[in-house]
C-alpha cells in the first residue's frame, strides 16, 4: 500500500517565508550596527540567510516527499469594477473662476472649504488605493513564490526518502532561484 502524501497549505508557507524574510532583516539590522558593513555585505549577508533557509526547506520537503495545496483566494475575487476608468471618457476638468468683489470673496472661501474637503477624500481614497496595491504585490508575490515551491516539491515523489538526490535538487532549484539575485548584486558592485 502506498504512502499517503504529506501537503503543506500554500498561506501557510507564504506567512513563513514571510516571518524568515522579517527575521533575515532584523538579524542583519541588529547585527550591522556594530559592524557597519556596506549596503552589498548586508545584502549578501541577507541573500545567504534566506538562501540556506529556502534550501533546508527545500531539502526537508524533498526527503520528506512533501507537496503543496493552494488554499489562497483567486485574485480575480479581489478586482474593483471602475466603469469611469474602462470607458475611456474621462471628466472634464472643472473652471473654477470667482468674480471681484465681496461676492467673489465668499465664493473664494466656499471653494476652499470645498476643495480642503475633497483633498481630504482623495487622500482616503490613496490609502485604499495604496492597501489595495500592496495587496496585490503580496497577492503577485505569494503566486510566484508558490508556483516555483509547487514546481520543486514535484518531483516530492521521486525524492522521498533518499537524502542525495534530495539535497541534489533543493541545491540546484535555491542556485537557480537565489543565485541571479547574487550575481546581479556581485555585477553592479563591480560596474560602480
Amino acid at each position: 500500500m502506498k504512502a499517503k502524501q504529506t501537503y503543506l497549505k500554500g498561506k501557510s508557507v507564504f506567512k513563513v517565508s514571510l516571518i524568515v524574510i522579517g527575521i533575515t532583516i532584523l538579524t542583519v539590522y541588529l547585527t550591522g550596527e556594530n559592524y557597519h558593513r556596506t549596503l552589498t555585505e548586508n545584502f549578501y549577508l541577507s541573500l545567504g540567510m534566506i538562501s540556506i533557509a529556502l534550501f533546508l526547506f527545500m531539502l526537508y520537503g524533498l526527503y520528506k516527499g512533501v507537496g503543496l495545496l493552494d488554499n489562497f483566494p483567486k485574485i480575480e475575487d479581489y478586482k474593483v469594477k471602475t466603469p469611469i476608468f474602462e470607458s475611456g471618457n474621462m471628466p472634464a476638468t472643472p473652471d473654477i473662476s470667482v468674480g471681484d468683489g465681496i461676492g467673489g470673496l465668499l465664493l473664494s472661501i466656499l471653494l476652499w472649504i470645498g476643495v480642503t474637503i475633497m483633498i481630504a477624500i482623495l487622500l482616503v481614497l490613496f490609502e485604499a488605493i495604496l492597501w489595495l496595491s500592496i495587496f496585490i504585490i503580496l497577492a503577485m508575490l505569494y503566486w510566484v513564490f508558490f508556483r516555483a515551491l509547487k514546481f520543486v516539491f514535484s518531483k516530492s515523489a521521486d525524492t522521498k526518502g533518499d537524502l542525495g538526490i534530495s539535497a541534489m535538487y533543493a541545491l540546484g532549484y535555491t542556485l537557480l532561484y537565489v543565485g541571479w539575485i547574487f550575481g546581479l548584486v556581485y555585477l553592479a558592485d563591480t560596474l560602480t
